[in-house]
């Protein structure tokens, strides 16, 4: 059986460099071959770093991302992209192009799509979502002490 393959979303690379939700114990787990991230994903990181108070920081963990997971480019899900933008604006369910575009790179791909924002991407036709915010999908998330 083939190892699963997953797109990691903006809003997870960032709670993984905030060292939030024990990602990194989940990304090793999963092993980090196996993750792959969007260069939509790498433009939004490079556009929080300019507009952060400390861009050097921020760089330095787009070099991070860049360098822990393949970057799949947009070019061959432009077409669908384009399909599936269409059938949501027709059903009145638009998504912003970022976010859709993203979520069509995991269909296309046949990845799964690991994000924190599943009532968004879950409106994708054909996408498979995962949390790793939530215990479910990430069993390295520790019981919070009270």
């Amino acid at each position: 059986m083939p190892q699963e393959k997953y797109l990691i979303d903006t809003d997870i690379l960032i709670d993984y460099f905030k060292a939030k939700y024990a990602l990194n114990e989940k990304f090793k787990a999963v092993g980090l071959e196996n993750c792959y991230v969007s260069e939509i994903s790498i433009a939004e990181l490079l556009y929080g770093a300019l507009k952060s108070s400390d861009p050097e920081r921020h760089n330095a963990n787009v070099m991070k991302a860049k360098s822990n997971f393949g970057i799949l480019p947009i070019t061959e899900v432009l077409e669908l992209y384009s399909e599936e933008r269409l059938r949501l604006e027709r059903e009145g369910a638009r998504l912003p192009n970022f976010d859709l575009l993203i979520a069509v790179t995991s269909v296309k791909y046949d990845m799964t799509l690991v994000t924190g924002n599943v009532k968004h991407h879950s409106r994708v036709k054909g996408v498979r979502i995962e949390n790793w915010r939530m215990k479910e999908s990430n069993a390295y998330i520790k019981e919070k002490k009270k």
